[in-house]
């Protein structure tokens, strides 16, 4: 089927759901209690990655996508915004955190839900598309920035859309600031990969200097259709990086990120950052004691070569902003919490999250 067909058949209701694999105790409880939860994060996944699901409970991609009912469990210190963006959306759509990019919410629309999104108060909130009137706010606002060299499409997903909106986003870009360089934020390949389509790719070639920064979590998203994609970028002369989320009983021990990493570094894609669990509400259950990470990137090093590690980072709870998580931005302990220091000088605290 087309990748608009796809789209349209994801997976978005329990009764779809149960139709193709059998729910367990901890997902029913989440149907059973989701729909009294406004804030809730809804269910959507396509049918390519459903059906890298196998029926064991505690299956790597199933983790990913289907919901359990821990999402529901809030803690204090979780937070909808845990990058805290607003604090520096200075338009509508866009996030001017650092000095030298910025960041576009192109549309709200995933072609999967992972369920360890930290942006879910904006992913699937209705929002829809930048508008036209939004881009050319965008615009003017990148003209008189001059600091700025990046800009980073993101959302959402903006591989969600048809290929005319998503290039007039980038023309729209360009128009205000010719030759800055493109960063496109997506998990396409591995959720939904008959979206890299030859037309796709000839025209994100055209519009270099541009950056495919990829979302993948496990080896096995690197099935034939995943690698089919991957090869076209590249053929295309697209630049690839990926990113990785430390996720609990999805990717947490040395064997499987090494085994993903060599498959990406195999398939042309730069592993360029795993990063450290998010403080975001309802994904407790997924982050990993920084304890455990720092023993896995030990063992890393001593197998992999610098092209195929990682940087390992956290973007700092309370809006301090991404560190490597290093010995160097480490300032100590106090009581339950790591303090670390931020690039700009500031401590910031990261729980010590003990092992379940």
């Amino acid at each position: 089927m087309s990748w608009q067909e796809e789209l349209r058949q994801r997976v978005r209701s329990r009764e779809q759901l149960e139709r193709l694999i059998s729910l367990t105790p901890e997902e029913r409880a989440w149907f059973a209690r989701a729909g009294s939860r406004p804030e809730s994060f809804g269910l959507n996944i396509t049918p390519h990655f459903l059906s890298l699901v196998s029926g064991d409970p505690g299956d790597p991609i199933r983790r990913q996508c289907v919901p359990r009912v821990e999402e529901l469990s809030f803690l204090p210190r979780e937070s909808g915004d845990p990058l805290e963006e607003e604090k520096h959306r200075v338009l509508p759509r866009l996030i001017h955190r650092y000095r030298d990019r910025a960041l576009i919410l192109v549309t709200d629309r995933c072609a999967v839900a992972c369920r360890h999104c930290f942006r879910r108060n904006f992913a699937g909130s209705g929002e829809g598309t930048v508008s036209p009137e939004e881009l050319r706010a965008i615009g003017e606002y990148l003209a008189a920035h001059g600091e700025i060299g990046e800009v980073i499409l993101s959302g959402g997903d903006p591989l969600s859309l048809e290929d005319g909106r998503l290039f007039a986003v980038m023309d729209a870009v360009r128009a205000a600031r010719e030759g800055i360089v493109l960063r496109l934020g997506t998990r396409t390949p591995a959720a939904l990969p008959s979206r890299i389509t030859p037309r796709l790719v000839r025209g994100l070639a055209r519009r270099r200097p541009l950056w495919g920064v990829l979302h993948l979590n496990h080896p096995r998203e690197l099935g034939p259709e995943c690698t089919a994609a991957l090869a076209r970028l590249v053929d295309g002369g697209i630049p690839l990086l990926s990113q990785t989320v430390l996720l609990r009983g999805v990717n947490d021990d040395p064997e499987t990120l090494e085994e993903l990493f060599r498959g990406l570094v195999s398939r042309g894609v730069k592993p360029y950052y795993l990063f450290q669990g998010d403080l975001a509400r309802g994904t407790a259950h997924f982050r990993v004691p920084l304890s455990r990470g720092w023993e896995i990137m030990r063992i890393l090093r001593r197998r992999l070569s610098a092209m195929a590690l990682p940087v390992y980072a956290v973007d700092l709870p309370g809006g301090g902003g991404k560190i490597p998580l290093t010995e160097s931005f480490l300032r100590g302990e106090e009581g339950d919490s790591w303090l670390f220091q931020s690039v700009e000088g500031g401590v910031f605290r990261y729980p010590k999250e003990e092992e379940k």
